[in-house]
C-alpha cells in the first residue's frame, strides 16, 4: 500500500490550524508492511519501511535488510548517501575498500555508519544464523551502485574504536 503525502512543512513549522495532523503525522508501519520492491544488491533482501512513496519521506530512508547464514553480498556503494546500520540479530562482518582491504565486524546493538560512496561488501559472519539489522540512509530513496570488485585475499582488520569501544 502505497502512500504520497505533500508535506510542505518540512523545513518551517506550519501556521496552527493548518495540517490535518491525522492525516500527515505519525505514521507507524508494521512490520508485516514492509516493502521489498527497492534496490538490491546480490546477498541480501532489502524491504523499506520508511521512503518518498511509502510516508512521503523526503530526507531519509530507512528499512530492514537480512542476510542469509554464511552469505556476503555483492560488492556494492551507495553514492552520496550516508548509511546507519543497526545489528538487531546475528554478526556482521562488513569489508571496504578499493580492494576490501579493510574489515571490521558488530554485533547485536551495535552501529555501523558507511560514509558516501564507500564500496563495501556486508558478511554474514554466522554459519546458522540469519543476520538481521534496520538500515537508516540520508535520502528518501534507496541508491545502490553495484561494483564488480575483486577483494584481497586477507583483508585488514581495523577496529571500531571510540569512548565506549576501546581497541583490543
Amino acid at each position: 500500500m502505497s502512500h504520497s503525502h505533500d508535506h510542505p512543512f518540512h523545513d518551517e513549522a506550519p501556521a496552527a490550524g493548518t495540517v490535518d495532523w491525522r492525516l500527515n503525522g505519525v505514521r507507524v508501519i508494521k512490520s508485516d508492511q514492509l516493502d521489498s520492491n527497492t534496490a538490491q544488491t546480490p546477498g541480501m533482501n532489502r524491504a523499506a519501511a520508511i521512503n518518498a512513496a511509502r510516508v512521503g519521506a523526503r530526507k531519509i530512508w530507512a528499512g530492514t535488510v537480512n542476510i542469509h547464514a554464511n552469505a556476503k553480498t555483492g560488492v556494492h556503494h551507495h553514492g552520496a548517501l550516508e548509511s546507519v546500520i543497526y545489528v538487531v540479530r546475528g554478526k556482521a562482518r562488513m569489508r571496504w575498500g578499493e580492494k576490501l582491504e579493510f574489515v571490521a565486524e558488530a554485533e547485536p546493538g551495535d552501529f555501523i555508519f558507511v560514509p558516501p560512496y564507500v564500496p563495501h561488501q556486508e558478511i554474514n559472519a554466522s554459519t546458522n544464523e540469519t543476520l538481521e539489522c534496520v538500515l537508516v540512509r540520508s535520502d528518501n530513496e534507496a541508491v545502490v551502485v553495484n561494483l564488480d570488485i575483486e577483494p584481497v585475499e586477507k583483508p585488514e582488520a581495523v577496529y571500531w574504536v571510540d569512548a565506549i569501544h576501546k581497541q583490543p
